[in-house]
């Protein structure tokens, strides 16, 4: 069994949710706070509501909201609120953009190996991403769920009955795909990409050969 990650793995994500912060920096930037300031900011309020709010793009807006509030020293005001509401926009595309290699590669081993795809988030943004993606039709299961820790791992082990040393799960992201994967006894695919969250990072163990590094989704075929 092959379990997938979606967000920067099989579809571009986080570099959506960077070109929207450049932007947001760059407005909230002055004289007592430079980008990088504003971006530390940021990241901690971030860091704290995905602990109690989870994640998505809807999240992101709000912690937006959080950060001017946190920065000026008060409530946001309506136009303040009213730009960030702006940004809604460039998550709402039509089609997620998807990595190169991922359809074809996709497709081959769907007729090779049984597949999963778990992604993290909010239900209703995610389970939009997936169906207009075209994909879903090669996994036997898709399973959205609000964290990815060792639990949900042992969950989907059980639910599918899976043995998890004949299992893998391949994704971008050490602190969600490797690290409680490998935890809950699966193997796993770290296929890092370029623009991974800064919370979603975490160190890999060099020396554990259960963990396969590769640098393309398509070399996935010269694996599996």
């Amino acid at each position: 069994m092959l379990i997938f990650d979606a967000d920067d793995t099989l579809w571009e994500n986080n570099v959506i949710f960077e070109r929207v912060i450049d932007e947001f920096t760059g407005w909230l930037a002055g004289p007592g706070l430079d980008r990088a300031g504003v971006r530390a900011v940021l990241d901690g309020i971030e860091a704290a509501n995905a602990v109690t709010q989870g994640y998505g793009s809807k999240v992101f807006l709000r912690s937006l909201g959080e950060c001017v509030a946190r920065v000026r020293g008060r409530a946001a005001t309506e136009d303040e609120l009213g730009r960030i509401a702006g940004w809604e926009a460039a998550f709402t595309g039509a089609r997620p953009e998807l990595i190169a290699g991922v359809p074809e590669t996709l497709a081959e081993l769907a007729r090779r190996h049984e597949l999963l795809l778990l992604t993290k988030g909010d239900t209703e943004e995610q389970e939009r991403k997936v169906a207009a993606s075209g994909l879903a039709g090669h996994f036997r299961a898709v399973h959205v769920v609000p964290e990815k820790n060792v639990a949900t791992y042992e969950e989907v082990t059980r639910a599918h009955g899976l043995v998890p040393e004949e299992t893998w799960m391949i994704g971008n992201s050490p602190k969600s795909d490797i690290l409680p994967a490998r935890s809950a006894g699966l193997n796993a695919v770290f296929i890092p990409h370029a623009h991974t969250w800064v919370l979603e990072h975490g160190e890999l163990d060099p020396a554990d050969a259960k963990v396969l590094r590769l640098e393309k989704f398509a070399e996935l075929l010269t694996h599996f």
